[in-house]
């Protein structure tokens, strides 16, 4: 099953593992591309199989790849990252949403509700948008210092902000009156 965006749980054999691979059409790419707020997005794919895990539970195992541009934070050129992950999901038939509001989900849970379509595709925009960076940044690009101030003021630097740096200034002029 090729190309198959998603697939009916009612449909997949209990008894083997059901093969996907997705390589998101121009059209397709562009889209995401857009959706994710991308600058550039090639050779996207995903591909792995979904399987059953006891009598009601599925997990779906995938490797997702792609190659990413996106505008570097400090100089907004475009910056190119390679990403190719492992993506682990596990669809749970007896899902339940906690009702404490404290409660948090652990960082690493992979757990979802089972629905009745587990669909690859929306796992692999998922894991891409997941997997990009967050301050992509050109090699070499730093940022410079800022300094704001009302007109006709000494703007403050980050030497200014130290406590004790005119605690040293005043050290040095009292040992000069010596």
């Amino acid at each position: 099953m090729s190309n198959t965006t998603s697939f009916r749980v009612s449909d997949l054999p209990q008894n083997a593992p059901t093969p996907f691979d997705l390589r998101p059409a121009t059209t397709a790419l562009e889209q995401i591309r857009q959706d994710l707020g991308l600058l550039g997005l090639r050779k996207l794919s995903f591909s792995g199989e979904v399987q059953a895990q006891g009598k009601r539970d599925w997990e779906l195992n995938g490797k997702l790849g792609a190659t990413v541009i996106q505008p570097c934070v400090v100089t907004l050129e475009p910056v190119t990252t390679r990403i190719d992950i492992p993506v682990y999901r596990t669809f749970l038939a007896d899902w339940a949403d906690p009702d404490d509001p404290e409660f948090e989900i652990p960082e690493e849970d992979e757990s979802e509700p089972l629905g009745p379509e587990i669909d690859p595709a929306l796992v692999m925009i998922e894991a891409l948008s997941l997997a990009l960076p967050q301050y992509p940044r050109k090699d070499g690009a730093e940022l410079g210092q800022a300094a704001y101030t009302e007109p006709g003021k000494q703007a403050m630097t980050d030497d200014d902000a130290k406590p004790f740096a005119g605690l040293a200034g005043l050290r040095d002029v009292l040992k000069k009156d010596e």
